[in-house]
Order: C-alpha cells, then sequence, then structure tokens
C-alpha cells in the first residue's frame, strides 16, 4: 500500500513535537495509557444512549507487554477501536484530538471524563521507539486494520486480523545511543514505576506481566521465577472517595506513598470543590522542614492531576510562596493544558484554584492554632520563619492574611502567645504592644531595658528570629495598637514623680552628658539620664525606625553599606556608678573618659555588638583596677 504523508503543514512539526514538547521521554506512557483509557470510556459514553450495549466495568481492561528481545512494548486495550477512516483521520493529522471531539459530542456524566484532549500524545512515543504499529478494530465491525509509521517520513494503513474489539499499539524501541539509554524501556520495572507515578489512578485497570522470585513449594530455602500477571495501578484514588470512609491513618499512608515526606503530617484537609471551578485536593502540614527548606534548591508545587492523570509533580503557581511547605496534590478537569500536558496556560480555573486553596491553608493553620495548640506551636517552630518572610516580603501586601497565624515567646509564662491573645490581655492603661529582641529568650532576659516595662505590669513579646522584628515594623500595628521596643527612646509611660526627678537629673548633669557625647565622638547621637534602667548602671537604646538588633542583622549581611541605628546611651542616675563618674568629672577629666569608654563599651556588649578596639578595653579594665 503507498505510504501516505502527514496532514501537517511539514515534517519539522513532527520532528520538533517529539524532541521539544516533553521534557521527559517516560511521559509517553502516560500518554498512550491516557488514550486507552479513552477508548474504553468511550464505549462507556454509547452504553448510556445505546440499550443494546451493556457495559461491565470488570471486562474492560488495559495490558501492556514487553519482549525484550524483540525490543517491543505492546500496549493493548479493550476500548472502542476505530475504523480505518478514524486511524487516517486520528493518527493521520498531527494534533487533532478523536477524544477531544467526541468529548464536545458528549458532555461528561457520571464522573466519567475523556482524559487526552490532544492528539499530539500519541506522538510521543517517537521519542522512544523508531517505528510504531497500530492495529485496531472497532466496536460493532468485523474488520481491523492496521497504522504503520516509522516517524515523519510518513504511514501506511491496510488491513489486518483482529479477534476482539479494542486497539493494539506496538512500540519497535530505538537502539541504545551515547546520549540515551532506551533499554530502560523494556524493564518491566521501569514501566511499573512510570505506571504509579503517572497512571496509577486510571480507572481501568492496567495490568502487566511481571516475573518475582517466590519459594519452592517442595524445597526450603530454594527460590524460582514466578510469572504473574498483575494491576499495575490503584485506580481509585483517594481524594474521589468519600470523607466519612476516610480515616487519619488512610491519610497518612497516602502522604508516606506518595512520599511528600519521611514524617507525619501534623494535619490534612480534604477538598472537594463543586463551583466555579470543579477539582479535589488532599492538603498536608508536614511535622518538619525539609533539609533544603529554607535553601535556594527547595522547589515548592502540589502534584496537579487531570482526571487522575499525574500533569505536573510541582506546580508552584497552587501555592504562595508564604505557604510553601504544604505538601499534597490537586486533580481538576478544568484546567486548560498545553498540547504537552506537562505546562497550564495561567488561566482563570489556576487562579481560582489557587485562591481557594490558599484560603483553605490559612483556615487549616487557624484551626490548628485555636484547637490544636501543641500541633501548632511544633508546626510553627519548623516553618514559623516562613510566615513572617511572608508577612515581611512584597511590602506587606500579604500580612492581612498571615498575622493572626504569628505566635512569639511570652514574658508571661515564657508560653508562646499569637498578636490576637497579647492584644486581648492588655491592660486598658497599655498602649502598646512592646517587644524585645535578641538572641534568645536567655540572652533577652538579661536585658537592662526590659525591667521598667515588666515593672509596670505589661507583657513582652520575645523576638529572637532576625526576621521578626522587620515582620512587626511591616505590620506597624495590630488591632489599633502600635508596636513599641523597650529599647526604644519612647517607651510611652505616662509622666511621673521619678520622671520628673529624672528630668532634673538630667539638666543638672547636662554638662556631663554633653562632655560624654563628645568624648564618644558621634558614636551615639546623644548621652542621657535614664527613665528605664534600676538595677544596671547602663544601655543603649535607639531613636527612629532602625533598632539596634536591626542594625545588627543588616551589617551581617553582604553590602551592608554602613547602617546604623541612632544610638542614645542611657545612664541610670540612681546607681552608685554614676556618683563615681560624677566625682570624676568634677575632679579628674582623665578617669572621667576613661569610665565614659567603660560604661559605652559595657553598654555595646550588654547589647551583643562589637568592640571596635578589644585592646583598649583591656587596658581601660587594667587602669581601673590599679
Amino acid at each position: 500500500m503507498a505510504k501516505k504523508q502527514f496532514k501537517a503543514e511539514s515534517k519539522r512539526l513532527l520532528e520538533m513535537m517529539i524532541n521539544s514538547i516533553y521534557t521527559q521521554k517516560e511521559i509517553f506512557l502516560r500518554e498512550l495509557l491516557s488514550n486507552a483509557s479513552d477508548a474504553i470510556d468511550k464505549i462507556y459514553y454509547k452504553a448510556l444512549t445505546d440499550d443494546t450495549l451493556v457495559f461491565n466495568k470488570e471486562d474492560y481492561f488495559i495490558k501492556i507487554a514487553v519482549d525484550a528481545n524483540a525490543r517491543t512494548i505492546t500496549i493493548t486495550d479493550t476500548g472502542i477501536g476505530m475504523t480505518k477512516e478514524e486511524l487516517d483521520n486520528n493518527l493521520g493529522v498531527i494534533a487533532k484530538s478523536g477524544s477531544l471531539a467526541f468529548k464536545k459530542e458528549n458532555e461528561a456524566q457520571d464522573g466519567h471524563n475523556i482524559i487526552g484532549q490532544f492528539g499530539v500524545g500519541f506522538y510521543s512515543a517517537f521519542m522512544v521507539a523508531d517505528k510504531l504499529v497500530v492495529t485496531s478494530r472497532a466496536l460493532g465491525s468485523e474488520e481491523a486494520y492496521r497504522w504503520i509509521s516509522a516517524g515523519a517520513d510518513g504511514y501506511t494503513i491496510e488491513s489486518a486480523e483482529k479477534d476482539t474489539v479494542g486497539t493494539e499499539i506496538v512500540m519497535h524501541i530505538k537502539e541504545n545511543s551515547e546520549e540515551e539509554q532506551y533499554d530502560e524501556y523494556l524493564e518491566p520495572y521501569r514501566l511499573k514505576a512510570i505506571v504509579k507515578k503517572y497512571s496509577d489512578f486510571i480507572r481501568y485497570p492496567i495490568k502487566m506481566d511481571m516475573t518475582t522470585q517466590k519459594p519452592k513449594a517442595d524445597a526450603e530455602g530454594e527460590f524460582e521465577e514466578v510469572t504473574e500477571e498483575q494491576v499495575l495501578n490503584s485506580m481509585v484514588p483517594i481524594w474521589r472517595r468519600n470523607k466519612s470512609e476516610l480515616t487519619d491513618e488512610d491519610y497518612n499512608q497516602f502522604y508516606m506513598d506518595k512520599r511528600y515526606g519521611f514524617d507525619k503530617p501534623l494535619k490534612h484537609v480534604h477538598i472537594s470543590a463543586d463551583g466555579a471551578v470543579v477539582y479535589n485536593a488532599i492538603l498536608f502540614v508536614p511535622e518538619s522542614a525539609p533539609y533544603d527548606y529554607y535553601t535556594k534548591e527547595f522547589e515548592k508545587g502540589l502534584e496537579l492531576y487531570s482526571n487522575g492523570v499525574l500533569i505536573m509533580e510541582k506546580c508552584g503557581d497552587l501555592l504562595p510562596d508564604y505557604f510553601s511547605f504544604v505538601k499534597g496534590m490537586v486533580d481538576s478537569e478544568d484546567l486548560s493544558l498545553n498540547i504537552s500536558r506537562e505546562l497550564l496556560q495561567h488561566d482563570r480555573q489556576l487562579k481560582l484554584i489557587a485562591k481557594n486553596i490558599k484560603n483553605k491553608i490559612k483556615s487549616m493553620l487557624q484551626s490548628m492554632l485555636k484547637d490544636e495548640r501543641e500541633s501548632y506551636e511544633k508546626f510553627f517552630e519548623a516553618f514559623g520563619r516562613q510566615l513572617k518572610f511572608g508577612v515581611y516580603n512584597d511590602y506587606g501586601m500579604n500580612k492581612g492574611d498571615l498575622q493572626d497565624l504569628l505566635i512569639f515567646t511570652s514574658s508571661k509564662d515564657k508560653k508562646q502567645v499569637s498578636l490576637a491573645e497579647y492584644v486581648e490581655r492588655m491592660p486598658e492603661e497599655q498602649k502598646y504592644i512592646y517587644y524585645a529582641t535578641g538572641e534568645s529568650v536567655a540572652r533577652i532576659e538579661k536585658s537592662p531595658q526590659l525591667e521598667v516595662v515588666l515593672d509596670k505590669g505589661y507583657e513582652v513579646l520575645y523576638l529572637t528570629d532576625d526576621i521578626d522584628e522587620f515582620a512587626i515594623k511591616i505590620i506597624a500595628n495590630y488591632k489599633e495598637k502600635e508596636f513599641r521596643n523597650v529599647a526604644s527612646g519612647d517607651l510611652g509611660f505616662e509622666a511621673n514623680e521619678n520622671d520628673d526627678q529624672s528630668e532634673a537629673e538630667n539638666e543638672e548633669a547636662k554638662e556631663l552628658f554633653e562632655r560624654m557625647s563628645s568624648l564618644l565622638d558621634g558614636k551615639v547621637k546623644a548621652v542621657k539620664a535614664s527613665k528605664r534602667l534600676k538595677s544596671h548602671p547602663v544601655c543603649l537604646s535607639s531613636e527612629g525606625e532602625l533598632s539596634i538588633e536591626m542594625e545588627k542583622i543588616l551589617q551581617a549581611m553582604p553590602d551592608a553599606g554602613g547602617v546604623k541605628a541612632d544610638k542614645v546611651l542611657e545612664i541610670n542616675i540612681n546607681h552608685e556608678v554614676y556618683s563615681a563618674l560624677k566625682n570624676a568629672f568634677e575632679q579628674d577629666q582623665e578617669k572621667f573618659g576613661l569610665y565614659t569608654q567603660l560604661l559605652y563599651s559595657q553598654a555595646l556588649l550588654i547589647e551583643g555588638l562589637s568592640i571596635d578596639d578589644p585592646v583598649e578595653l583591656s587596658n581601660n579594665i587594667c587602669k581601673v583596677m590599679v
């Protein structure tokens, strides 16, 4: 029979599809199995309107057979088959899909939906095969036909013999090359793995003969090879089962089976959406962060299925960055896919699903925070930093979604507290939400600046993560309460007698403080009597938006640009050290200069700031001792 040319504009189109459209060669099996599933679905559709047809699902299957010696893979289905004209039209026209046309004529019913929407999928077989032989017998026909092609040169169609209705595709696998090892596709266990990865939830059994080692019945300790037909796919995905029939163990097992992590999930949510966009999803909050979570190498995303067929292993567009820790899957029939089904068109449906998923994750976390506090605190220990970064990132655009999910260690019982809980128990006269920053809770508790706020009976949030204060600055205020660092210049306390006394003392010591400021040569913006110190002699406070802790963090970054907080050296005029300082100012200017440098160095050390000249500090201490 004369060879026909493909009804495409050029042979180059087929070559481009074979070599460029698909990122992984293993995809060919997904495409052919999806087409086979479609062919069975078509019989199901016809049975809905044709009383002469009885559809017994148990009678329908897909079979994979491997002949390594002949270098062939055969895929056989019990579907509707194709006539000679359909072979010519569906396989002779690149990018035409018989499934798509059929779907338009027969709307989906009873949850059965045509998977394949692009005829291009069939041609993916040429990525691993140099020849395809398709033998098909259509439903209601006694005749069969064979379609043969070796690629872009064209194809032939001839009469054939076939005892049963359906289609058989024989792939002649390419020889190995320096770049590719095609032999791997002749290994049954490799094909089984591909089926489990992409086609596990196709609703008809996918069968293949598998050879295993089994103990001999009559010989202890001896084994024999046994070849048995196995069903490779599970067929019914967990997300399509009734939620009331599923247990936590079922979801945990699915989490482990999909290798979402080696831990157990802390929480899951099962979504069955049927509105503007129809989809199913199962989302998990992991117990612990992957080893590479806080690195550039980490790739976020949910598994994406189209009618049970895996399309993308990690669809990043479904998750905002601040919820990138979420694992799970989404299955939808409404997505617009490109011809390879590997990439999504950025359409309205995808955005609707992503928005819905974001809201579901937020609700799930809020539920954990309210009802499963121990689990939530465990989650926050692993992923809280990501939520805080989400608050800070994009100029605070997402703070409204995230601020209620933040928790911090509180000065009250050293327990974790949310912003809502903090504000709810604030004394009526308290103006601000107070916080203190430091490398650890133990370090913060020793901070001199903390004393006066705690003595007022006010609760203080302990911020120990380097992103914390940046996030707090972005939030700015919560429920009309501004945030205030305990080390800031103005704590917002009402003036009292002690404050008046401090002001008087400050005026009296004005010349002394000016002299100290001069000696420190611009290292501090000012020196003043402290309103916050009680037992400590000295501390640093800051003025303006940049705190001392933020300065430390920024200075640790490359190209920090020498950013500095406006520091104020505060002296406790009720401390005995001040008396010694005052006497030195009046009687010994050299000693006064020595005391000034020591107090400044002491304040730097308390804040965890580096000393410019440790040798000078050591010498100054020695001078005091002698």
